[in-house]
């Protein structure tokens, strides 16, 4: 993005500011040494100069909070320039708002470079508006953790496998592909005439009504097997943990808030169009889709999962002594072995092994003389609970995988403009055209963000599962 702002500057140098110019090439450079100190000590805890520390990362923190703001207002401004228009269209003259634009008051060199780099800022924008926020979290638990007093662990890497996830991973990719073709046809059609704009409402609105409900299905599925297993919580402090867990309860807000809104302009409006009746359905499943899923990930992200993997090799542990009979023994450790479904084995005929004092016979006589073990019902009730644990967790693998999916979905129509809340001027109407644009812009940023870093939870719940 900065570098379309440095051409956009360069082919409008005549009239345009020289901070405009270099704002961005110093954006660039803070941008470019900020990822690398994220890539490279993200993980780190600062011993030392502890007090410089602190005050240079919260510094940063602020500071992408900061450039954060500034995105939003800059990319809010152009939403609102689009907003009036698309109102006018669908009928609401009454409605008079005139917004400066700033345009530059010279000319071009290359009008139509000019136009790629004046339009293209706009569609980068949202990817720059959820950098700084996601890097002035991470800044954040890089301050928390100053000086804080850990044992050494050694890093876990969680790979991410489609192993066991393909179903999830399949109604996710439909889910993501019907997004696009959505955005792309209600971009096309919103503004176009009055009645292509409420078609256009109607359409997204049930698009939205069928995922979300899809998806608190998937959440209330995942609470269930949640609660039939019996596995503690962990508890412990971790600052990073305890962030995401505020987050995506703060960052919800802002949609409940619109929610909200949009219900009580419902209830309270005079005339109703076609399209207000998928609003409100729309608006309910939007409030209860966020808590269910608020419950999930957090829970997922304090539960204590299993550290030992699912092909873990086990044998009966026969117990073998000299001068007497050798036998199993009553308290064994029960072993099923996935990979070949094979069982241990113990002597055949005679349960005391040869005597030999070179030791190589008994060897011989044991790979020559073994049977196997016929199941028994302790076998069976193992293989029924191990069946049991990996059906769950094959369900919630498949579970997190299609609702990381569905939130890069719905992340997709908000930040790139396709914004009902905008386009039904129906809140308009009832709240005003000024508060309701005031309240739309103060939690639009927070609604987007909030899929983004669902995104992230439920990508990292999918990988420890």
């Amino acid at each position: 993005m900065d570098s379309f702002k440095i051409g956009y500057f360069v082919g409008f140098s005549s009239c345009l500011s020289v901070t405009e110019g270099i704002f961005p090439v110093t954006h660039a450079v803070h941008t470019l040494l900020q990822v690398y100190f994220l890539w490279c000590h993200a993980r780190d805890i600062i011993q030392s100069f502890k007090t410089l520390e602190r005050f240079g990362v919260i510094h940063s923190v602020f500071t992408n909070l900061l450039l954060w703001t500034n995105g939003i207002l800059a990319e809010s401004k152009h939403q609102l320039n689009e907003h009036k228009e698309r109102l006018i269209t669908l009928g609401f003259g009454n409605i008079s708002i005139e917004l400066d634009d700033h345009a530059p008051l010279c000319n071009c060199t290359s009008t139509t470079l000019c136009s790629i780099f004046s339009q293209g800022i706009y569609y980068l924008y949202p990817f720059n508006i959820e950098y700084h926020i996601l890097a002035s979290t991470m800044l954040y638990v890089v301050w928390k953790n100053i000086g804080r007093k850990v044992e050494y662990l050694h890093p876990h890497k969680m790979p991410f496998k489609f192993q066991g996830k393909a179903i999830g991973t399949i109604l996710g990719l439909v889910v993501f592909t019907t997004t696009i073709a959505v955005v792309v046809v209600y971009l096309i059609q919103i503004g176009r005439s009055k009645l292509k704009s409420e078609l256009a409402l109607i359409m997204f609105y049930l698009y939205a009504i069928t995922i979300l409900a899809l998806m608190c299905a998937a959440g209330i599925v995942a609470l269930l097997i949640y609660r039939l297993e019996d596995k503690s919580l962990d508890v412990s402090k971790n600052p990073a943990r305890k962030l995401d867990a505020d987050l995506l309860v703060g960052t919800a807000s802002g949609s409940w808030l619109l929610s909200w809104g949009s219900i009580l302009a419902i209830i309270c409006a005079q005339s109703h169009p076609a399209y207000t009746w998928f609003n409100l359905p729309y608006s309910v499943l939007v409030i209860i889709e966020k808590y269910i899923q608020n419950l999930f990930i957090i829970e997922s992200i304090h539960r204590e999962h299993d550290k030992i993997n699912d092909d873990i090799k086990t044998l009966r542990i026969l117990t073998v002594s000299s001068g007497s009979n050798l036998s199993p023994t009553a308290s064994y450790k029960e072993i099923y072995n996935e990979t070949n479904g094979e069982f241990p084995s113990i002597f055949h005929g005679n349960s005391r092994p040869p005597e030999n004092s070179s030791g190589c016979a008994l060897e011989e006589n044991i790979n020559q003389s073994k049977i196997p073990v016929p199941p028994s019902s302790s076998d069976f009730s193992f293989t029924w609970r191990n069946f049991s644990v990996n059906s769950k967790r094959s369900i919630l693998k498949n579970i997190a995988v299609f609702l990381f999916l569905c939130n890069l979905s719905l992340w997709i129509p908000q930040a790139f403009g396709c914004r009902p809340e905008y386009d039904n001027g129906l809140e308009e109407t009832v709240f005003g055209f000024e508060p309701w644009i005031i309240v739309v812009n103060l939690a639009m940023p927070f609604s987007i963000f909030y899929r983004m870093h669902s995104a992230a939870s439920l990508f990292e719940v999918s990988c420890k599962t």
